[in-house]
């Protein structure tokens, strides 16, 4: 069992597909902006507001190094940006979660959190500029995946099962 890697959009569901594989597999879980958190003891959007996003992005590439050299047998949910790590491939097989952008801030909107989980996301206050980051990761994540799963219309259920299947086809 090698590390898996989520990757996708802010609010595609990465947790929540790893919190659901977790129940079906012997794989550990760790999110990436969770463990910055930790690392910081403050918010991601605080560190964003009191610390700039380059800040951001050295912490992430701090984690991408540990956790390449220490981490093994894990599903790693990642934060919307975290997929520009250069040591990505090395943390272990890339499952990219897609899904359309008009699609992923519908999800939001109608989750019973759906204020708490904007404004933990700074990226998304400006929701024009948060679909041209979008359009120009989205080709990147593509690029970088070695497995890609559309959650547009499935549960986070039959996700996590389709990507338990692909990454053991995969292995």
């Amino acid at each position: 069992m090698e590390n898996i890697i989520l990757i996708g959009f802010m609010g595609v569901g990465k947790g929540s597909v790893a919190r659901e594989v977790i129940k079906h597999s012997n794989y550990m879980t760790l999110d990436t902006d969770d463990l910055i958190e930790s690392i910081e003891n403050k918010k991601i959007n605080k560190i964003f507001s009191e610390d700039g996003e380059s800040h951001f992005r050295n912490l992430e590439k701090d984690v991408a190094i540990w956790l390449e050299s220490s981490v093994k047998n894990t599903l790693i949910s990642t934060g919307g940006g975290f997929y520009k790590q250069k040591n990505l491939r090395k943390i272990g097989i890339v499952v990219l979660l897609d899904s359309p952008f008009d699609k992923i801030i519908k999800r939001i909107k109608n989750h019973p959190n759906a204020f708490k989980k904007l404004k933990k996301r700074p990226l998304l206050q400006d929701l024009e500029e948060a679909k041209k980051l979008y359009d120009e990761r989205r080709p990147e994540y593509l690029a970088l995946a070695d497995i890609v799963i559309d959650v547009t219309k499935k549960s986070v259920v039959e996700c996590s099962k389709e990507l338990l299947k692909k990454v053991k086809n995969n292995a």
